[in-house]
């Protein structure tokens, strides 16, 4: 008898996790796509579990929907254009709460998830960036400055303009961001600026309080 009241709620949370879906909006055009699997990846290349091949502002790989500790998440994988939720853009893990809407390019996403009554502050998967010199620190936020500059579709700066913004030489910004690349992890690999200003914001490095004031430019 207890094992049959045992497998009662495993059940109940299978079927809650079958009616789990998102709503894909493309031109008022709504289609239903079922959360069943642990992960779902949104992207331009027709590899992925929601290919979106027809929006160029979308990144090849762009962002992950998956199931942490079971709750569902949304999750940026460091793409030019950025994921958006609720109009915001994300920068870490964000949980999905009933009705969230996704933004990816110009596709538009409803969750349809039991989200369990997760609070607005839930916190998951947080990271914690590296030790950073004061000059690293500045490289970075001149880095991410663009970002923030009221255009959603900004790239980071270059490599030039970190060196004007910093009144250095390139040559020295170039040395100090491939550090920032191995002290990041981030790979070679196209669009690694932005991958490293995606993952400073993301873990903490800098926040948007010091990228909004600008980097010092005391030598």
């Amino acid at each position: 008898m207890g094992d049959i009241r045992g497998g009662e709620p495993a059940r109940e949370g299978r079927r809650r996790r079958q009616d789990d879906h998102l709503e894909q909006w493309v031109n008022g055009t709504r289609e239903l796509i079922p959360l069943t699997g642990e992960r779902l990846t949104i992207g331009l290349s027709p590899t992925n579990d929601v290919p979106l091949p027809f929006d160029r502002t979308v990144s090849r790989v762009h962002a992950v929907i998956e199931r942490v500790a079971s709750q569902w998440c949304v999750r940026d994988l460091s793409s030019r254009n950025g994921t958006f939720v609720n109009g915001e853009r994300i920068w870490r893990e964000c949980p999905l709460r009933a009705g969230d809407e996704i933004r990816v390019g110009t596709v538009r996403f409803v969750a349809r998830v039991d989200d369990g009554g997760v609070p607005d502050d839930a916190t998951v998967g947080a990271e914690s960036g590296p030790a950073l010199t004061r000059r690293e620190r500045e490289v970075l936020v001149a880095l991410c400055g663009p970002m923030f500059s009221g255009d959603v579709f900004r790239e980071p700066a270059t490599i030039r303009q970190i060196a004007s913004e910093l009144v250095v030489s390139e040559a020295a910004v170039k040395q100090h961001v491939s550090r920032l690349y191995d002290k990041f992890g981030i790979p070679e690999q196209e669009g690694r600026r932005a991958q490293l200003a995606n993952e400073a914001i993301r873990r903490g490095a800098v926040n948007t309080a010091e990228i909004l004031k600008g980097p010092s430019r005391d030598t």
